[in-house]
C-alpha cells in the first residue's frame, strides 16, 4: 500500500486543520490539499501547499493593483493569449510544492528537469523501506527496434515469468544484504551485538533502482506546465506518465483556466519547422507533394504526415 496507516492519520489530521489567509485560495485545489493519490504499486503523489492562481497570472500580466478588475472572460482571454505566444513570466508568479513517493530509476528521470526545489528522503540519516516498484505484466516490454528510448511488444509466456521474479528476487535479495549490513533493529539498535554494522551511506549503494524514494518538490506553474508537456505526452515513460496524469488534473483544479489554455496550446498542438509549414501550404494550394520533393526527411515527412492524420 501507498500509505501506511499513520500515515494516513497524519494527512487527515492535517486535512482537518483549517486556518483563516487573506491571500488568493483556489477552491479546486483546497479540495485535494494533502490527498495522497496512488501512483504505480508502492507510490504516490500530493499537494502539500500553493501560491496563486489565474488571477495571479492575470495581476502580474496587467501589474494591476487588485483582482477581479476585468471580467473573467477577459482575464480567460488574457491567460490564452499569453499561452499562445509563449510568454513566461506572469506564469512564474504561482507556485506549487508536490510530496512525491517514486521509484529511484524515476527519480533520475525526474530530477533532468533541473527547475524546481527538490528535497530528497536521505539514505545516509534514514533507512528506506522495504518497498520496490514491480511492474504489471502489461508494462513488461521488450526494446523497440524504431525507438532507443522506447518499448516494443510485450513480453509473454515464461519469459515474462522469469523476468518478473528476476525483478523481484534481485530487489528482495539487495534489500535483505542491506539489513544485513545496517544491522539495525526496529529501534534502532544492534540486531547482532557482535558486529559494529555498516554506515548507512555506504549500505545504501547495495539497493536496486526500483527501490521506493520520496522528496518534496516545488517549482513555479510556467515550469510545472512544461514538465507536463513532456512527462504527460503519450511518448513518455510509462512510469513516470503515471505521476504527470495525475498532477495535471492537479493543475486543472488549481487554475483552470490555465489548464484549459495549456490543453489547447500545448498538449493538444503541434510545431511545425518551416520545411514543415511549407510543405502544408503547398498542399493548401492543391499541389501534389511526396516525401522525394518535399525537402523533409523521411523522419520529418512521416511525423508531418501522423500530424495531418494522413497515410505515410
Amino acid at each position: 500500500m501507498p500509505l501506511t496507516d499513520d500515515q494516513q492519520q497524519e494527512i487527515e489530521a492535517a486535512r482537518a486543520a483549517e486556518g483563516r489567509t487573506r491571500r488568493p485560495v483556489a477552491p479546486g485545489l483546497e479540495a485535494l490539499l494533502f490527498q495522497a493519490v496512488p501512483v504505480l504499486d508502492h507510490g504516490f503523489v500530493r499537494v502539500i501547499d500553493y501560491m496563486g492562481d489565474d488571477a495571479a497570472v492575470v495581476q502580474a500580466a496587467r501589474v494591476s493593483y487588485g483582482r477581479g478588475t476585468r471580467a473573467a472572460n477577459e482575464d480567460r482571454g488574457l491567460i490564452r493569449y499569453l499561452m499562445r505566444h509563449r510568454h513566461s513570466t506572469p506564469f512564474e508568479m504561482c507556485e506549487i510544492k508536490f510530496h512525491v513517493k517514486l521509484p529511484i530509476f524515476i527519480a533520475r528521470q525526474w530530477i533532468r528537469h533541473r527547475t524546481a526545489n527538490v528535497n530528497e528522503y536521505s539514505a545516509r540519516y534514514s533507512i528506506l523501506d522495504r518497498e520496490f516498484y514491480i511492474p504489471a505484466p502489461d508494462q513488461l516490454a521488450a526494446q523497440s527496434t524504431a525507438n532507443r528510448q522506447g518499448r516494443g511488444e510485450v513480453l509473454a509466456g515464461e519469459e515474462a515469468a522469469r523476468v518478473l521474479d528476476l525483478l523481484r528476487g534481485d530487489a528482495m535479495q539487495t534489500y535483505d544484504h542491506y539489513a544485513w549490513m545496517l544491522n539495525e533493529d526496529a529501534e534502532g539498535q544492534p540486531a547482532d551485538p557482535t558486529r559494529q554494522g555498516l554506515a548507512r551511506e555506504l549500505a545504501r549503494m547495495n539497493l536496486t533502482l526500483n527501490t521506493y524514494t520520496q522528496w518534496y518538490w516545488k517549482t513555479n506553474l510556467h515550469n510545472l506546465l512544461h514538465f507536463l508537456s513532456l512527462r504527460a505526452d503519450a511518448h513518455a515513460q510509462y512510469e513516470i506518465r503515471a505521476y504527470a496524469e495525475p498532477m495535471l488534473e492537479m493543475v486543472r483544479a488549481w487554475v483552470p483556466a490555465c489548464h484549459e489554455a495549456f490543453m489547447d496550446y500545448r498538449m493538444g498542438a503541434a510545431t511545425l519547422s518551416a520545411g514543415m509549414l511549407s510543405v502544408v501550404r503547398r498542399l493548401l494550394a492543391g499541389e501534389p507533394v511526396a516525401q522525394p520533393g518535399s525537402g523533409l526527411s523521411k523522419r520529418e515527412w512521416r511525423e508531418l504526415m501522423e500530424m495531418l492524420g494522413r497515410p505515410v
